[in-house]
């Protein structure tokens, strides 16, 4: 199996039970490639990740693998604890944290699945920009166009840049307000946005209570599929008949002129090429979404509130200097919203969720991920009232998919006339996170195709 070409999980698993891979040269083939990826990796974990492939390679010869994942190498957001290693969460002010003590849950699930611990990756600082800028350990760099340096996307922007890259082809991200969809969209891959409850947070550090949430970015739907159940320890899950399955279509969100034409008309060919598999695609306006959306423009960002608690002592101490002064000054736009406003949020939320579960009916939602492609890299770094504006443009539907606890699965749709990805997102009431993956399996596959 060549290792110089990007490859699913599932795919590297079936080499391993051919003979056709070994999980050692496989670890170590991907060691190399993340020490030449420039700001994707903050720590690497060399002698961890050589006593897994190592045991993962005497399982396989013995004929005896822990999962259909074991010897797959994976890397992790640097908001997860790693056994030993210090969790920087991107702020080089918690470079001198204590080591973890112990893996965080989901880390342990996998490692006892077999799968083998590259590394943990780069983000944005304190996990608060939808952009994946960071100018304390460097910038994963978005090369779909060679010479043209775009935004990775955010905050998950070094899990999906070694993803995208071919390093490894599962890497573990956390979303609070489109952390895993957006990075996700803007690099073409794959990107599964869990349930808040689903998976636990323990050892994961933390943005906002009540939004962060955790999943995978991955090169397919079954790995991502795949990653779910192992972690979950649920059944296999077999895709849903196209037939069965019903999209809904919110005009007014499609037809808004802060939709890009190619990301518009990317998502209606996907969606042509799904009605003539025999999908139902209803167009009708969505109330609840519209409400949601709206409460975000004219109420403000829920998220902003909680990020607010989590870091007001920080804030308040000369430490603040140190963090970048966009995470900053955001982080500081909520000290003055009142907690009756954050309370009333909190008391709609609820009322919306409900709503919307009633009018989506079983159907998923689908909008663009992201309105916009990845924008060049040179001009937010240059300018911070352009990142402001950009990086509250690209959070804006997947922030509402957040709000309402929206399970999310981001897919490739296409590219633009340079060759940029673009994607649509596949969203369901929250809990429904089996029947979202079932269909995303079945629609991945439809997709994929047509290709």
């Amino acid at each position: 199996m060549p290792l110089d070409q990007p490859f699913d999980a599932t795919a590297l698993s079936n080499a391993y039970a051919a003979g056709l891979a070994d999980p050692v040269q496989v670890f170590e083939a991907s060691l190399e490639q993340a020490a030449a990826t420039e700001g994707t990796f903050i720590t690497l974990t060399q002698a961890r990740g050589r006593r897994e492939a190592e045991a993962s390679r005497a399982r396989w010869q013995a004929g005896a693998p822990l999962s259909a994942l074991d010897g797959v190498p994976i890397a992790w957001k640097d908001l997860f604890d790693l056994q030993g290693t210090v969790t920087t969460a991107g702020a080089g002010l918690r470079r001198s944290a204590p080591p973890a003590k112990q893996d965080a849950s989901v880390v342990s699930r996998l490692t006892q699945a077999g799968m083998v611990c590259l590394g943990k990756t780069n983000l944005s600082e304190l996990a608060y920009s939808g952009l994946g800028l960071n100018p304390h350990f460097g910038t994963p760099v978005n090369s779909a166009l060679p010479g043209q340096p775009r935004a990775p996307g955010g905050s998950s922007s070094g899990s999906a840049i070694a993803v995208a890259a071919g390093v490894v082809p599962v890497a573990m991200g956390t979303d609070t307000a489109g952390s895993i969809r957006i990075p996700a969209a803007f690099n073409g891959l794959v990107g599964y946005r869990s349930s808040r409850r689903r998976l636990p947070m323990d050892g994961v550090f933390s943005l906002a209570r009540s939004l962060d949430a955790l999943g995978p970015l991955t090169r397919s739907v079954r790995d991502a599929v795949l990653i779910d159940q192992l972690l979950t320890d649920r059944q296999p899950l077999l895709a849903t008949e196209p037939h069965r399955l019903c999209l809904r279509v919110d005009d007014a969100t499609l037809s808004d002129p802060r939709v890009q034409p190619a990301v518009r008309d990317n998502l209606e060919r996907c969606l042509q090429r799904l009605a003539h598999a025999g999908v139902r695609i209803d167009r009708r306006p969505l109330g609840a979404w519209q409400a949601t959306l709206d409460c975000i423009a004219e109420q403000g960002w829920l998220g902003a509130a909680e990020a607010f608690a989590r870091h007001e002592q920080l804030l308040d101490s000369p430490a603040a200097l140190q963090l970048d002064p966009r995470v900053r000054q955001r982080l500081e736009t909520a000290r003055t919203l009142p907690a009756s406003r954050q309370l009333a949020l909190y008391d709609l939320r609820v009322r919306l969720q409900a709503r919307l579960a009633q009018e989506l009916d079983g159907a998923l939602l689908v909008t663009p991920t992201v309105a916009h492609v990845a924008p060049l890299l040179a001009a937010l770094e240059q300018d911070d009232a352009l990142f402001a504006s950009c990086n509250l443009a690209t959070l804006r539907l997947t922030m509402a998919g957040s709000l309402m606890d929206m399970p999310g699965v981001a897919l490739p749709s296409g590219v633009d006339h340079q060759g940029l990805p673009t994607s649509l997102l596949l969203a369901a009431a929250s809990g429904e996170d089996r029947a979202l993956l079932r269909a995303a399996l079945t629609i991945g596959a439809l997709l994929d195709s047509a290709d």
